[in-house]
């Protein structure tokens, strides 16, 4: 610096500016200027060179890698590796530009190709990690362009999709890309989701395809793939079972099951709060039974929960049980309204049993409980018999039935009196 401060004071004086003093800039410090053009035709170059063998694919975008620029062009490599050039807004190629038919849209429609081409993605992403966001988008961009492809292209890349779901490569939040009004009024969503799911569901099974979809709070939405007016448990049912896709059909329709016993068992709890008259709780709980198909066992256990837990109970183990006896009796007719079958019966019976045992002071109210409800025609004498011959769950089993022994008996020695009795008067 001081070398040039004194070479400048030989200088004729200069002119003073408001910039300051300019350095030029190196030439590897110049930005690039963004041109995907040249990028493309490398690419396609590339892979015009190896032709249609995957394995050589592979190596030759993992090479790449080193020398282009992944990292800014990832929306055009993924473009040629799927639709086989760059794609205009819409999901059209542009008639001009430079194109390979070594791409997803013009492979095989068929399983075996679409897992060839999800591993070339798969070798790809985990060679150059940072391309995983840019190929998320990339899909999400894709489904979003579903109406600009061919019927055979939306198949490929369903399939394709639905294997990199099952690998883990695609996160399932890309789905919501799927749930684009004009593609679910046009029923491109949902046929599009049948080939996806059929793809993922082979690769893995319905289980690991619901715990995916519950990661991302995609397992109650489903049936949002259909227009508002066939957003129906029947309707998903019949179009996803027609399709060969009944363990799809069975697991919405079991989701909606448990989303309508939640809100069932949250009404309920607050009709309880309110005191509002067991008829009218009565009345609702039939109604929602109708509504989604909710059968009476699941229903006499929804109330014993709801019934359990409206009150604070005692602690001490000698009160808890005459605490439970008043309580209990109270809501008895409430109980009694959906135990009309024998299994639901049963049901309230396992239910008592779990939760004297998983509550150690109601360990010695079990059988009042029992008696309680045969006194309040809330349970029959075969239920209780079927429960104490072999019906019984294992939780404290050698405790409720010792307890259980007199009445038991006492139920048996009734019902031989009532039998005689009818020989008699026949």
């Amino acid at each position: 610096m001081c070398s040039r401060v004194s070479f400048m004071n030989n200088q004729k004086p200069q002119k003073p500016t408001l910039s300051g003093q300019r350095f030029k800039t190196r030439k590897r410090d110049e930005k690039e200027r963004f041109d995907p053009t040249q990028f493309q035709d490398c690419i396609i170059q590339g892979l015009t060179e190896t032709g249609t063998d995957l394995e050589a694919v592979a190596k030759f975008l993992d090479a790449s890698g080193a020398k282009l620029d992944y990292r800014r062009y990832a929306e055009t490599l993924f473009d040629i590796l799927v639709a086989g050039g760059m794609l205009a807004p819409g999901g059209t190629l542009a008639d001009d530009m430079t194109r390979t038919n070594v791409c997803v849209f013009a492979a095989q429609e068929d399983l075996e190709t679409m897992q060839a081409f999800a591993q070339v993605f798969n070798k790809l992403i985990r060679r150059y990690k940072y391309l995983e966001k840019g190929f998320e988008d990339e899909v999400k961009k894709l489904l979003l362009f579903l109406k600009g492809f061919s019927e055979s292209e939306r198949n490929k890349l369903a399939m394709l999709t639905g294997i990199l779901l099952a690998n883990g490569t695609l996160n399932a939040s890309i789905l919501n890309s799927l749930y684009n009004e004009n593609l679910v009024k046009e029923g491109v969503s949902a046929a599009f989701a049948v080939k996806l799911f059929k793809s993922w569901i082979n690769e893995k099974d319905i289980n690991a395809v619901a715990v995916s979809l519950r990661k991302v709070n995609m397992d109650n939405r489903l049936m949002e793939l259909f227009p508002a007016n066939k957003q129906s448990v029947e309707h998903f049912s019949k179009y996803f079972t027609e399709a060969g896709l009944k363990e799809l059909s069975e697991y919405v329709r079991n989701q909606q099951s448990i989303g309508a016993r939640k809100e069932l068992q949250k009404e309920l709890q607050e009709q309880m709060s309110r005191g509002d008259p067991f008829k009218d709780i009565i009345l609702y709980v039939k109604e929602e039974m109708k509504k989604n198909n909710i059968s009476e066992q699941t229903v006499v256990a929804i109330i014993w929960s709801s019934v359990m837990s409206t009150v604070e109970w005692n602690k001490k183990e000698e009160l808890v049980a005459e605490q439970a006896i008043k309580h209990l009796k109270q809501y008895s007719p409430l109980l009694a309204a959906f135990t009309t079958q024998g299994q639901s019966e049963l049901t309230l019976l396992l239910k008592i049993q779990e939760y004297c045992y998983d509550n150690i002071h109601f360990m010695k109210a079990f059988q009042k409980i029992v008696v309680l409800f045969y006194k309040a025609e809330v349970l029959s004498e075969e239920p209780i018999l079927k429960w104490y011959k072999d019906a019984h769950l294992a939780k404290g089993k050698s405790v409720f039935l010792e307890q259980m022994k007199k009445f038991v008996e006492w139920l048996k020695n009734a019902e031989e009196e009532s039998e005689s009795e009818a020989e008699e008067g026949d």
